[in-house]
């Protein structure tokens, strides 16, 4: 897969809505509530060109009954893929659009950990510039190596994704 990141899009917003939409068509009653996660969802992040979306479903089990329509928008259902107890669909293939993750809704401590990352990063801006410059320098490094770009970014994100739930605990406390 190739690896661009670019400067933030104010288009990816629409990009999740319009998609969103189309996964809340499909999963119908089975659907909780549905995030923009990822960088997409941070402003003025620089980022791949790829809309992450985060269905939060009733029954994880469920959601595989929606394999076909999934599949007739264009995605791969990809199953746990490498994350026990989440649904993974993609789109696009080597020039990826869109990532679905979807979780339980008992599965506090993914769905918490994707929506602290974005929350942190929306409110920690200094950190979202440091991030985004690291995703750009990685990609200009390695260009067709997504392997070697997550690699070289995995000890900022577990870093980030620790900070990120501390904040998150102290400020959601009564």
């Amino acid at each position: 897969m190739n690896v661009l990141v670019t400067e933030y899009n104010v288009n990816w917003k629409q990009k999740f809505n319009e998609e969103s939409r189309k996964i809340k068509d499909i999963f119908g009653n089975e659907l909780i509530d549905i995030y923009h996660i990822g960088s997409t969802s941070v402003p003025g992040l620089k980022a791949k060109p790829v809309i992450d979306i985060m269905p939060v479903a009733k029954d994880i089990k469920k959601i595989d009954s929606f394999n076909e329509q999934m599949t007739d928008q264009g995605y791969e259902c990809m199953g746990e893929f490498g994350m026990k107890g989440r649904r993974y669909f993609r789109k696009g293939g080597n020039n990826r659009t869109h990532q679905v993750h979807v979780f339980q809704e008992d599965n506090k401590e993914d769905i918490t950990r994707h929506l602290a990352v974005r929350n942190y990063l929306r409110t920690h801006s200094d950190v979202a510039n440091v991030y985004g410059d690291l995703k750009e320098s990685l990609s200009k490094r390695f260009p067709r190596d997504i392997e070697a770009y997550m690699n070289g970014k995995d000890a900022f994100v577990k870093e980030l994704e620790r900070n990120a739930l501390n904040w998150y605990y102290t400020i959601s406390k009564p």
